[in-house]
């Protein structure tokens, strides 16, 4: 059968071998459609011998039209990040536990890859968070989010002291260990831990969960998905306080910096096999009766 994809790449798990052979059936799979391969340089780690074309992330996302990600979850938001602006779609092969993102076991990849490669599939569209920070009027270290934008103490006992601004109103000042600032994908993630809701993927929705907050009285809160976020840090806080975006990359704060984080203008597609059931990865992952 024809694929409607023809130029397809392969991601993987960063500097983990031990997924050769899944990529290497994976490859002969896809060369048997007639699609051309693509590798990322972590993928091609596993397969020395190859003389398929070896690209960076954002080569692949210029050159190709599917995303195929192999590893987990946490492949899944470092490719997110980095392909959002090119309107690729994700399909993601889970080599570890239950994933939310990555939902194809190796069992059953090449079933599913040729439903999903002749048309029958599922799309979801997520939006990721943007954010940067706003040091002396300039802007630094801004970058995306697929979970989660947290403000959190570093290396130290004491409690950070910062300000909630959204749309430019003030929510509150708190004292705590930080802040969560979540996408409704997210919210299964650290969110939750921290005592936030659980949020549909397809919501159009901000949740900010703070993290031990000192007056208990500070509560998680669910805002509209267009607003604007702003997080101040207040003197005496640096040199304790960073920013983690999806709990992969990490930017120091200083006093008086704003963080300030919004939806991102474009949105993640992701392509699940048809008959996706959202429910039922929550039953599976939380341990629903």
């Amino acid at each position: 059968m024809t694929s409607e994809f023809k130029t397809i790449g392969i991601i993987s798990k960063y500097s983990d071998l031990s997924i050769g052979d899944t990529i290497t059936t994976l490859i002969n799979f896809l060369l048997q459609r007639d699609v051309e391969v693509i590798l990322d340089e972590s993928a091609a780690k596993t397969q020395p011998a190859s003389e398929l074309k070896i690209v960076n992330l954002q080569q692949l996302g210029e050159r190709c039209d599917l995303a195929i990600v192999v590893g987990g979850d946490g492949t899944i938001l470092h490719s997110a990040r980095a392909l959002v602006d090119y309107d690729i779609p994700l399909v993601g092969i889970n080599l570890g536990r239950l994933g939310f993102l990555a939902d194809i076991s190796p069992d059953e990849m090449m079933e599913k890859l040729c439903e999903i490669l002749t048309g029958t599939y599922y799309e979801e569209k997520r939006f990721l968070l943007l954010s940067y920070i706003e040091r002396n009027g300039q802007r630094i270290n801004e970058g995306y989010a697929f979970n989660d934008v947290v403000i959190h103490k570093w290396n130290s006992v004491r409690m950070i002291e910062f300000e909630t601004f959204i749309d430019g109103q003030l929510v509150n000042g708190q004292r705590s260990d930080g802040m969560i600032v979540s996408t409704p994908t997210g919210s299964t993630a650290y969110a939750l831990s921290g005592g936030g809701p659980i949020l549909h993927p397809s919501m159009n929705a901000i949740i900010l969960v703070p993290i031990c907050p000192h007056t208990l009285s500070n509560r998680p809160l669910v805002i509209d998905g267009d607003c604007e976020v702003e997080l101040l840090v207040k003197p005496g806080s640096q040199p304790h306080v960073h920013i983690t975006l999806d709990g992969q990359e990490n930017f120091a704060i200083n006093d008086d910096d704003r963080v300030i984080i919004r939806k991102k203008d474009k949105p993640i597609r992701l392509f699940h096999p048809a008959g996706h059931d959202h429910y039922q990865l929550l039953r599976a992952k939380m341990g629903w009766g």
